[in-house]
């Protein structure tokens, strides 16, 4: 039965483990394209207007929803260095997961085990949803897609691509995608507005 308490670890893990999480995982791309010499590097957490701001991370009012970084090019522009920055998300995640769990094992975390749980359970579900390779509806692709598509297409998405829904060349998995959304959208504001009589 969900109760009260269960409403709290409900409210810890949105507005705490979740934003935590992401951070993480954004930590991952920093780090990477970093040591590939990228420029104005800068980590968003959230979305709407900004909460506050770092020289590197910007903060939104809506912490608890979405997460990015952004960068300038790297310089090493070759494949298999891009392969490694789509990863990158998933491997800081894997990292600090893997790290949590042997100090929990050694007894060596402090709090409750219900907080380190929670926080496996999201690090391990950002892994995996962002390792399905698949687009999301406005047509940006997975982190797995990505690199699908590096290695299938011979295709590499910039940073200021993955940000936008207009890319220079789509493949047809894409272009299916974004048809599908423009429908499903088409058919919502059919249902809303139903025809006169």
């Amino acid at each position: 039965m969900f109760d009260f308490l269960d409403f709290l670890r409900l409210l810890m893990s949105a507005f705490i483990i979740l934003p935590i999480v992401s951070l993480i995982r954004e930590a991952g791309y920093y780090a990477v394209v970093s040591m590939f010499g990228a420029t104005n590097k800068q980590i968003v957490i959230g979305c709407g207007p900004v909460l506050f701001r770092f020289p590197s991370i910007e903060v939104r009012r809506y912490f608890f929803m979405f997460s990015w970084c952004h960068y300038d090019e790297i310089k090493p522009n070759h494949k298999f260095w891009h392969a490694f920055i789509y990863a990158s998300p998933m491997l800081s995640n894997i990292v600090a997961a893997i790290i949590v769990n042997v100090l929990l094992g050694l007894e060596l975390m402090p709090g409750s085990e219900t907080l380190w749980n929670t926080f496996l359970f999201y690090t391990f579900y950002f892994v995996l949803f962002d390792a399905l390779p698949v687009y999301m509806p406005d047509g940006q692709p997975t982190n797995g897609r990505a690199i699908w598509d590096l290695f299938r297409h011979d295709r590499w998405y910039t940073s200021d691509e993955r940000q936008k829904e207009e890319h220079t060349e789509r493949t047809e998995e894409q272009e299916e995608t974004i048809e599908n959304r423009d429908r499903d959208e088409r058919e919502r504001d059919d249902h809303r507005e139903p025809e006169h009589t």
